[in-house]
């Protein structure tokens, strides 16, 4: 058993304890509080002086599956699969590589956990995935069953083929090559719940179309790419037409429809904040763009869209604060709101009795760039230690 004792503890659900106590038994939380007792036989980490949060999540992340240093020059990565546009088939999973070094960097700022998994060079990308930062095989840092598709309109599926003179060309036309794919996944789908009844008429296995199933039927969740704010009033068209579970990534330009956004409940994923202006639909990008949003009850998660670079992502989420984010908001954008996103709130994003015991110990306010992280905690398990 374990204690880790005489933090400020950042619960994130249920408040802030000042001076506490973290009990840790077989890789889970088993008791918070102000007053515990501690016997002599628990290990006991003095975190005095220290704040205590979660593990942070980054819940769009390219770690593992994009590789860093690059393994081929020029695009030849191994996170957009760049010879169709719509590859549904893909899965992160078989490009995960548990030797990249950006995890281990990652981990050192306090992440835990990150969702990762194919670019937004393809209308429809391929299946992401969430894993712990930890593990020497894909199986042991993948968290079954949170496969996720990965669609994107705009800028990028229209250079990546429009440069080829290939559909797509047009936002035209990454709207229409993403509607008919659905629809052509819905048809199969019906066929598949037919082919219940009678076998007969089972349709023809279909490789891409049966990647989709899931996603038709509201029973995987969809993350749609969208910058401008014409593409994200476009996802949400084309999800609402399909009845699809979905996310927004990125909204850049979120705060010029931030009632509309307001009205649908849905996650939206921002960042990365700091871009420069490297292609028109990242022109309008604001700072005040979290605190615009979150002001009007969206839940918030907020990205660094990196490998390695997720480690400064703390930076920018104190950068969201400065420019109008509540903190408390700000909190749960890389805590709870991601782990609720990825539909894992069961087992990690605050500090509660019975979760994962994926933790990080700071020396100052994790928001502050001159704070660092000092202790980071996976299942129990410690992999990173300053204290």
């Amino acid at each position: 058993m374990l204690a880790i004792k005489g933090g400020k503890i950042l619960t994130i659900t249920n408040g802030i304890i000042e001076n506490g106590t973290i009990m840790i038994k077989d890789g889970k939380i088993i008791e918070v509080g102000g007053h515990i007792n501690i016997t002599p036989d628990v290990e006991v980490i003095d975190a005095k002086g220290k704040w205590i949060t979660p593990g942070f999540i980054d819940c769009h992340s390219h770690i593992s599956v994009f590789g860093e240093p690059s393994t081929m020059p020029g695009p030849c990565d191994d996170g957009n699969e760049m010879s169709d546009p719509v590859t549904p088939q893909i899965r992160a999973l078989d490009s995960l590589n548990p030797e990249d070094p950006a995890i281990k960097k990652v981990r050192e700022a306090g992440f835990t956990t990150v969702y990762t998994g194919p670019g937004s060079a393809n209308v429809i990308g391929g299946k992401g995935i969430s894993i712990k930062l930890r593990g020497i095989t894909a199986e042991e840092m993948y968290i079954e069953g949170s496969e996720q598709m990965k669609m994107a309109l705009g800028e990028n599926p229209k250079r990546v083929y429009g440069i080829d003179k290939k559909m797509p060309m047009t936002r035209m036309a990454v709207a229409s090559l993403l509607r008919e794919t659905l629809y052509k996944a819905k048809n199969y789908s019906d066929d598949l719940k037919i082919a219940e009844k009678d076998s007969a008429k089972k349709p023809k296995y279909n490789f891409k179309l049966e990647s989709l199933v899931k996603v038709i039927r509201g029973e995987q969740k969809v993350r749609i790419h969208c910058h401008r704010a014409d593409d994200i009033i476009t996802a949400i068209r084309i999800a609402e037409e399909f009845n699809l579970d979905y996310s927004l990534e990125h909204v850049t330009e979120g705060y010029k429809v931030k009632d509309i956004l307001a009205k649908k409940d849905v996650y939206c994923v921002l960042g990365p904040l700091l871009l420069s202006p490297v292609k028109q639909e990242v022109w309008d990008l604001k700072l005040e763009n979290p605190g615009i949003l979150t002001n009007e009850g969206i839940k918030v998660c907020l990205t660094a869209d990196s490998t390695s670079g997720t480690m400064w992502l703390p930076i920018h989420v104190g950068i969201a604060v400065k420019n109008g984010m509540d903190e408390k908001e700000a909190l749960k954008g890389i805590t709870i709101y991601p782990a609720e996103l990825l539909g894992l709130s069961n087992r990690i994003g605050s500090i509660e009795v019975g979760k994962d015991a994926d933790i990080a110990i700071f020396d100052g306010h994790p928001f502050h760039n001159m704070t660092s992280c000092l202790l980071t905690m996976i299942d129990g398990v410690i992999y990173h230690n300053k204290m």
